[in-house]
């Protein structure tokens, strides 16, 4: 695997770790009701579907091993450009509910990637 493709897995790596270590110990009135948390996942989540985004452009096979990409890349273009409709409970619900499965899929390829040295 190419340097800059473990690169951007990195960098999803970190970023979803971050979103981790941010939402700890919160609930979902937690999440509403401040501004600064909803900004760091927020930017967070950008960071994500960005680099998605340079993978499916610079390692399309290995973007395909990441379910629901596309969509991911989507979130990401509504938080930038549609921020003014993004509802705080749906990207909770996204922390809550398809966070650890994305972490664990690029945690995997990640691994896969040492092996290969």
């Amino acid at each position: 695997m190419r340097l800059e493709v473990k690169t951007l897995l990195e960098t999803m790596r970190q970023a979803g770790a971050l979103i981790g270590e941010f939402a700890a110990g919160k609930h979902a009135k937690d999440y509403v009701g401040d501004a600064l948390l909803k900004s760091g996942v927020e930017r967070q989540f950008e960071i994500i579907g960005e680099a998605l985004q340079r993978l499916s452009r610079l390692e399309p096979g290995v973007f395909e091993l990441i379910d629901d990409g596309p969509r991911i890349i989507a979130f990401r273009n509504i938080l930038i450009h549609g921020y003014d409709v993004v509802d705080d409970l749906v990207v909770w619900d996204i922390i809550q509910q398809h966070l650890p499965g994305f972490a664990a899929q690029v945690n995997s390829l990640l691994q896969a990637a040492e092996q290969d040295g």
